[in-house]
C-alpha cells in the first residue's frame, strides 16, 4: 500500500511507461503491475533550502530507497520534522536515474538540519 499523495506523483510516470511500451489505455491492473515492477528501484531524495551567497541552494540530506520509505510516506512532514526539524524541504522521487516527480514540505520547528552532513548526491 502506498500513500495517496505519493501515488498521485507516481501514477503519471507509470502511465507514460506503459504508453511507451505500446499500451495506449492501461487498465488499473496494468498500472498496478507496472508499479510492482518499478517500485523496488524507486528512491526519495530529501533536501532543504539553505541560504547561500545571497540566494538559496538545496542541501541534500538523505536518499531513501523504497524499502525504507514507509514511515516517511505515512507522515512526510512529521517524519522530516522529527529527523531534521523545520524548514523548506523538497522531496524528489526517482526511478533509478530517471526523475519522476517532486513535492515540497514545510514542517515547523528549529532547523536541526543545520548540524546534519550534506548527502553526496554524486556518490
Amino acid at each position: 500500500m502506498i500513500a495517496s499523495w505519493c501515488w498521485d506523483l507516481i501514477e503519471p510516470y507509470l502511465k507514460r511507461n506503459l504508453l511507451n511500451r505500446g499500451v495506449e489505455r492501461p487498465s488499473r491492473r496494468e498500472i498496478l503491475e507496472e508499479f510492482a515492477r518499478v517500485w523496488p528501484d524507486f528512491t526519495a531524495t530529501i533536501g532543504v533550502q539553505e541560504p547561500w551567497a545571497g540566494t538559496i541552494r538545496f542541501k541534500w540530506l538523505v536518499r531513501l530507497p523504497s524499502g525504507e520509505m514507509e514511515l516517511f510516506l505515512e507522515d512526510p512532514a512529521g517524519w522530516i520534522g522529527g529527523q531534521y526539524g523545520g524548514g523548506k524541504f523538497k522531496m524528489n522521487l526517482y526511478h533509478g536515474l530517471h526523475f519522476v516527480n517532486t513535492r515540497n514540505f514545510k514542517p515547523e520547528g528549529d532547523p536541526l538540519w543545520k548540524d546534519s552532513p550534506a548527502l553526496d548526491v554524486d556518490a
